[in-house]
């Protein structure tokens, strides 16, 4: 087996662009309510976003030794991210690597493993998003793949899949739907906006969702003054 695929198909720098508009609740929708990574996985810090194709590594549980060979193959622009058995008790990433991978300009990393030294991480302003905090070191002994199919947070995941992330979570697009999510998503965006507005405008919850007759179906009953 070729443990390191170096070569990937990364989607066009505007499909990224215009996808990182959305939000990551509203592309999780937009796409059919499909895509979004196990709620455990979220940034170290609430500000952090970020929208890249993934370079995937699969890591033994406490071992970096991938993550280290997947940040010396990825290029610019590219979220490394890392399934690690979902172990938490390990710090995987800190600020060393952070500054490595700051230096090459990738965009964000991502993994269901631990990481550490968040305060250096967030001054630095990688996007970190992580399924634990841990200070617990780790070991560089097993080898594993890199841009092979990996599972993480519940989601199958392909090199040069998108990644989306913000405060809300992580969600994946498939390189070869993401016109149509861009799309999808637009139009979920500007229907909300306009629920919105109408909301500003003295509209009601029942009466803008048409929930009167739902509700009078299922038998609810209200008491009026």
């Amino acid at each position: 087996m070729i443990h390191v695929k170096t070569k990937i198909d990364r989607p066009s720098a505007d499909a990224i662009t215009q996808l990182s508009k959305f939000s990551s609740a509203t592309v999780h929708e937009a796409q059919g309510r499909k895509g979004a990574l196990s709620s455990r996985i979220k940034p170290i810090d609430r500000s952090m976003s970020f929208c890249g194709p993934a370079v995937t590594v699969r890591c033994a549980p406490r071992d970096n030794l991938m993550l280290q060979v997947a940040i010396h193959y990825a290029q610019a622009g590219d979220v490394v991210l890392v399934s690690a058995g979902e172990f938490d008790e390990a710090g995987t990433f800190g600020d060393v690597l952070g500054n490595a991978m700051k230096a090459k300009g990738l965009a964000a990393m991502v993994t269901d493993s631990g990481v550490r030294d968040t305060q250096d991480l967030i001054e630095l302003g990688l996007p970190v998003f992580s399924g634990s905090v841990s200070i617990k070191g780790t070991v560089k002994e097993t080898i594993g793949p890199i841009n092979h199919p990996v599972v993480i947070g519940d989601e199958i995941i392909y090199p040069g899949d998108i990644l989306l992330g913000d405060a809300d979570g992580v969600v994946v697009v498939r390189k070869d739907e993401v016109d149509d999510v861009i799309r999808l998503s637009q139009e979920r965006d500007d229907a909300e906006r306009d629920l919105i507005r109408r909301y500003h405008d003295g509209g009601t919850t029942l009466e803008l969702c048409n929930l009167t007759e739902v509700l009078k179906a299922k038998g609810l009953l209200v008491e009026e003054d």
